[in-house]
């Protein structure tokens, strides 16, 4: 099958490296997410610092630098599905980063986790293309080998909701259908997102450290789909809170 046609090599016919340089001094761990929104109120928030920038046909992704708690940190937004977000990562990681903190929405799959709770997880259902490039096929792929622990404490200590498990990585929003949404269910799936196994398995082939986390938005476990907060600014206050749970990660790496 195509999806088994892994190669092991590490040199492609262009690299990471042939797109972008290292840039002396660059800021070692970065926080990355999704939502312009909230990646723009911290910008400001901690007067962030323009370093540098990501480019392509889309229009290019300004990169920042913050200061928290004397740690100096890379801000940067992450595009929307495995394709685009692995090129983003690839080409930081080949500026300098060598830890990334990741977090974004997802959709539950049980109805019982809140609204903007915390899910961390440690699996991934890999239902997208871009894992199978960067290693040999499998349903699942192992997510967060470090630092799950640590990340939990600050979710108690901030008595945050959360929940911990499989996630299912899809590269169709458009086509998780129910029948596929019960199937994942029993496989034991607790959410359902664009990106993870993804950004897990470039991890893993650059031998990089990346920890990612969702927040629940929608809720596809009902008979009609339940946007919840989802693209909801009126929380936008109660998701800003969020990114502080991954600086004090950042914090701790």
């Amino acid at each position: 099958m195509l999806l088994e046609d892994f190669d092991t090599c590490t040199d492609s016919t262009f690299d990471p490296s042939d797109v972008e340089k290292p840039i002396p001094n660059f800021p070692k761990i970065g926080i990355s997410c999704f939502s312009k929104k909230l990646l723009d109120r911290y910008v400001e928030r901690f007067n962030g610092e323009k370093i540098t920038e990501l480019s392509n046909a889309n229009g290019k992704i300004p990169v920042y630098e913050i200061n928290y708690k004397g740690k100096r940190i890379a801000l940067f937004l992450s595009r929307v599905g495995a394709p685009a977000c692995v090129v983003s990562y690839e080409e930081i990681l080949a500026k300098g980063l060598n830890k990334l903190i990741l977090f974004g929405t997802c959709g539950v799959l049980d109805h019982n986790i809140d609204d903007l709770a915390i899910i961390v997880p440690t699996s991934a259902y890999r239902d997208e293309g871009t894992s199978y490039h960067y290693k040999e096929a499998s349903d699942e792929i192992t997510v967060n080998p470090k630092y799950q622990e640590e990340f939990i404490e600050i979710l108690k200590t901030n008595h945050i909701s959360y929940a911990v498990g499989k996630t299912w990585t899809t590269d169709a929003p458009y086509r998780e259908t129910r029948k596929k949404v019960q199937k994942r269910k029993e496989q034991g799936c607790l959410c359902v997102e664009m990106e993870c196994a993804s950004m897990a398995a470039v991890a893993q082939f650059r031998n990089k450290e990346v920890f990612q986390f969702f927040y629940a938005a929608d809720n596809l476990d009902s008979h009609t789909w339940d946007q919840r907060s989802l693209g909801n600014d009126d929380r936008l206050d109660d998701k800003e809170k969020i990114i502080y749970l991954a600086l004090e990660l950042a914090n701790q790496m």
